[in-house]
Formats: C-alpha cells, sequence, structure tokens
C-alpha cells in the first residue's frame, strides 16, 4: 500500500474570507468604507483610522467573528477533489485567537464535513509533517521543506519568491 502525499491547507484568507468579514464589520459599525483594491501590499488594519487602530484585534478575539466567514470561491469543491488524491489536513494558526477554535471548528464542519475531526490541526507554529503547504502567510513556510504554495491575499501582494496561486481553480490545475 502507497501513502498518500499529505497536504497542509490554511483557514483564514486560503478557505475563509477573513477580509471581506472586516470589510463588511467596519462598514456595519464605523461607517468606515475600505476596498479591496486598498489593500494591495497591506495588512488590512493598516488602512484603519488612527481611532480604530487596534480595533480589529476586539473583533478577532470575539466569539462569532471566525463562525460566519464566506467561504472562499471555488474551495469547497476543489478540496473535495483533493482529498480524493491526496491525504488533506485543514491546519489554522488559531491558538493565537482562543476564542476562534469553536467558531473554526463548526465552519469547518457545515461547509468541509467531508474533512473528518481527526484531519484539522489547531495550532501556534505550524511545525507539521506534509509534503505541500497552501498558505497566505510566509511566515508559516518558515522551515518548511516541502512545496509552498502561496495563496493570493492583498497583505502578500509584492511577494515573489513562492510559488503562487491566486484562487482554487489555480490549485486545481496545479495539484489535480
Amino acid at each position: 500500500m502507497t501513502s498518500k502525499i499529505r497536504i497542509a491547507i490554511d483557514m483564514d484568507e486560503v478557505l475563509a474570507d477573513t477580509i471581506d468579514k472586516f470589510i463588511e464589520v467596519y462598514r456595519r459599525d464605523h461607517k468606515t468604507e475600505l476596498l479591496l483594491e486598498q489593500m494591495q501590499g497591506k495588512e488590512f488594519h493598516e488602512l484603519l483610522p488612527e481611532a480604530l487602530n487596534n480595533s480589529w484585534r476586539d473583533y478577532i478575539n470575539k466569539k462569532g467573528f471566525f463562525r460566519d466567514l464566506k467561504v472562499m470561491p471555488g474551495a469547497i469543491d476543489v478540496v473535495k477533489a483533493l482529498c480524493e488524491q491526496y491525504d488533506v489536513y485543514v491546519v489554522s494558526a488559531a491558538m493565537e485567537f482562543p476564542n476562534s477554535l469553536l467558531d473554526k471548528h463548526e465552519w469547518l464542519a457545515e461547509h468541509f464535513p467531508f474533512i473528518h475531526w481527526k484531519k484539522i490541526i489547531f495550532c501556534g507554529d505550524k511545525i507539521v509533517d506534509v509534503q505541500i503547504m497552501i498558505d497566505d502567510r510566509i511566515r508559516n513556510f518558515a522551515g518548511f521543506k516541502g512545496r509552498s504554495i502561496l495563496f493570493s491575499s492583498p497583505h502578500n501582494f509584492d511577494i515573489t519568491e513562492y510559488e503562487r496561486v491566486n484562487n482554487w481553480a489555480q490549485v486545481a490545475d496545479k495539484l489535480l
């Protein structure tokens, strides 16, 4: 019996659209209109007015913030197909925001029920034994010896030293 290649897939800004949620809550709660186009090469919080500088931390630490995120277009179908060919794990650095744990678990159960709970890893550093990692944060590739695939997000716009995908269709083209 041959073992399948293992893939680690990040959640935030890869499977789940956290930026869309931030745009929505700042529009609703602060009447602040931030556009995706403004974020090229920047973190969301860098665009906030001075008075709201660290308010994003309040949102991200609230129970429920991660529960109703939109699924990135195409993610469900491509991840389901990947599961047929690879040993797929969802790996999220969720320990930084402890209130996110239950939200993320429930979100995955709702949108990706075909991923067994044993294949979900909530951690701090992503020191996982996989051959392929798909992530939007290059810090998660530090020390990783496998194939690093950078999933495009506004904050990583200017990074050029990694293999990049802009969407789930491109993931499918590369891995299926």
